[in-house]
């Protein structure tokens, strides 16, 4: 280990200082010319930026009295977005998407990773000063930005990013997994320039980095816990040359799987991998930050355990990749001119709504009418039925009244005729002797004894 150099870094990590007025003016003049387009293109991604820079407006007016120092650390931040972008357009197009949506992404990126980092070194590492201390949230130029929490931002913007577009959510993160890991890598070497996120100090002081602007170890020289500023670990470099190398793997994994042909997921899920295993192993080196420390007497501290899902997300996610074998490919024609303003969809959906309410009611007042027109059909089918019925009785009587006329009738003929024979016997002087018969047709036969 002797033979290790010995650093000290006394870096100043503020090369400049921009007066209160000149942030609140610039962010003003972004905001309102984002807000004007805006209201030109109807809402949007514009609208988005423009609250965004009213948001940092607002905190410089309320906080930054003596200006904004800009840092290395804030460069460095800007490269990242800068070299994001390139890589996140560069995997866009070769997917056959547009151009415009890997600019776009940058409002998205800036907000998840802002925010998802300061609130996660609040919760993870600095509660109680948070607690203490409620506007320090917001200081975010003081330092205490923590990556897991800007991993979980980052995650969260692609979310929102991709189902505003109608990209799959794993298609938008596996082109992004290159952009993260050269952000994670030249975060940590702002890290350095910062003189911040330092490692434990070496046990035997044979080598490492004596950070002069670490105000941790100044204030244990002045309480005398220390002869002098201590050697540390110099973890940041450490951690900027596993993002170097996770790019690179990243890299010659996507050559491997034959570039676009390989199965959505891949490379997200190879980053989650092998960072967080790298991330594992570095935080044996590093200091504890703020009130991390080593949660629920594990013997592991609060960087590892938010590594552990990291490094399940990563397996999970490459077996899932490789049985399902889903091919990439990202959606053309997805750009902000075709993205539909929020409140707009909105209104929208409102409406479809309700002409679907007023069509259900429509279909519900023709099955009542329905209804009602079967019941009168089967209720004149019953009056149909009863009319012949009375129909019927009535030609029955009317038959049996023929039938009974027919048989009087018959009846008073044969008694005129009898009376007939009986006249013509007495006009004939039949004589008595001779007996008078009539065959079967009714005819007189005489017939003498």
């Amino acid at each position: 280990m002797s033979l290790l150099p010995s650093i000290e870094w006394n870096l100043d990590p503020v090369f400049l200082v921009v007066p209160q007025a000149a942030v609140i003016g610039v962010a003003s003049v972004i905001a309102l010319y984002s807000f004007f387009q805006g209201m030109r293109h109807k809402g949007g991604d514009h609208t988005s930026t423009g609250v965004l820079f009213a948001l940092l407006a607002f905190v410089a007016w309320k906080f930054m009295d003596k200006g904004l120092e800009l840092r290395y650390y804030s460069m460095l931040f800007v490269a990242v977005f800068l070299g994001g972008y390139a890589l996140l357009k560069w995997q866009i197009e070769r997917g056959g998407g547009p151009e415009d949506d890997a600019g776009d992404f940058i409002v998205y990126g800036v907000l998840g990773v802002l925010v998802g980092a300061r609130l996660g070194h609040v919760l993870f590492y600095d509660l109680r000063k948070a607690i203490d201390d409620p506007a320090w949230i917001f200081k975010i130029w003081t330092g205490g930005l923590a990556s897991h929490g800007a991993v979980v931002g980052l995650i969260l913007a692609m979310f929102v990013f991709t189902r505003r577009r109608g990209v799959p959510f794993v298609e938008g993160a596996d082109r992004f997994a290159f952009s993260a890991a050269l952000g994670a890598s030249l975060v940590r070497l702002g890290n350095l320039l910062n003189s911040e996120i330092v490692g434990r100090v070496v046990p035997d002081q044979s080598w490492g980095v004596r950070f002069l602007r670490y105000s941790e170890d100044q204030r244990a020289v002045d309480l005398g816990q220390f002869k002098q500023i201590p050697l540390r670990y110099p973890t940041q470099i450490a951690e900027m040359f596993l993002g170097l190398f996770v790019l690179g793997a990243l890299y010659v994994f996507d050559r491997m799987l034959g570039r676009e042909k390989r199965p959505r997921g891949a490379l997200i899920s190879l980053f989650f991998l092998l960072y967080f295993i790298g991330r594992f192993c570095v935080e044996f080196y590093k200091e504890f930050e703020g009130n991390g420390g080593k949660p629920l007497g594990l013997p592991i501290d609060m960087g590892q355990v938010l590594s552990l899902p990291g490094i399940l997300i990563g397996v999970v996610g490459l077996v899932l990749a490789f049985r399902k074998r889903i091919p990439v490919g990202w959606p053309s024609g997805k750009s902000v001119e075709l993205e539909e303003d929020p409140v707009e969809r909105k209104k929208r959906r409102k409406k479809r709504k309700k002409a679907r309410k007023v069509e259900a009611d429509d279909d519900e007042a023709e099955d009542s009418e329905s209804e009602l027109e079967q019941a009168d059909h089967v209720h004149d089918d019953d009056d149909d039925h009863d009319h012949d019925h009375d129909h019927d009785h009535d030609h029955d009587h009317d038959h049996d009244h023929d039938h009974d006329h027919d048989h009087d009738h018959d009846h008073d003929h044969d008694h005129d005729h009898d009376h007939d024979d009986e006249a013509a016997a007495e006009s004939a002087h039949v004589d008595p002797d001779v007996a008078a018969e009539f065959d079967d047709k009714g005819a007189l036969k005489r017939r003498r004894d």
